[in-house]
């Protein structure tokens, strides 16, 4: 299968040109909805998949899976340290006082997404049905 290392924020102009059969992503955390929370970044690629027509796959182990949770309001999204977006390489690259808004992961809505695999076999909406389905005959 072929492959394409690409900067983070390249990918929205390769799908625009057609240059991307799909996007397939990792996951943190998936709620019971099928909302899934990923390294930030990962909800802007599923928006610009959906707009250019390529479909958006989660592939994570179903230990990553919390039924507990109705849906992805409920993740808590953990927030970095301002000193990594103020600093680079040593230096200051913002004003002393600017705020700074830096999470670490985002919450990519069940909507957005074509698909979840795991080890137990491929999900596809709807994802609150179908993933307590697939997981309960994965513990079988």
């Amino acid at each position: 299968m072929p492959v394409t290392l690409l900067c983070d924020h390249a990918a929205a102009s390769l799908l625009a040109r057609g240059g991307i059969d799909c996007a397939i992503v990792g996951a943190d955390r998936i709620a019971r909805n099928g909302d899934t929370a990923n390294k930030v970044g990962t909800l802007s690629l599923a928006l610009a998949a959906q707009r250019f027509g390529v479909p958006f796959y989660v592939a994570a182990p179903s230990t990553t899976f919390d039924l507990a949770l109705a849906s992805g309001a409920e993740i808590p999204i953990e927030e970095r340290a301002a000193d990594e977006v103020t600093r680079g390489f040593g230096a200051r690259t913002a004003p002393p006082g600017v705020g700074v808004y830096n999470p670490a992961f985002d919450v990519t809505p069940a909507e957005l997404i074509a698909a979840i695999v795991h080890e137990g076999g491929v999900v596809r909406p709807p994802f609150e049905r179908n993933l307590a389905t697939s997981l309960a005959a994965l513990r079988r």
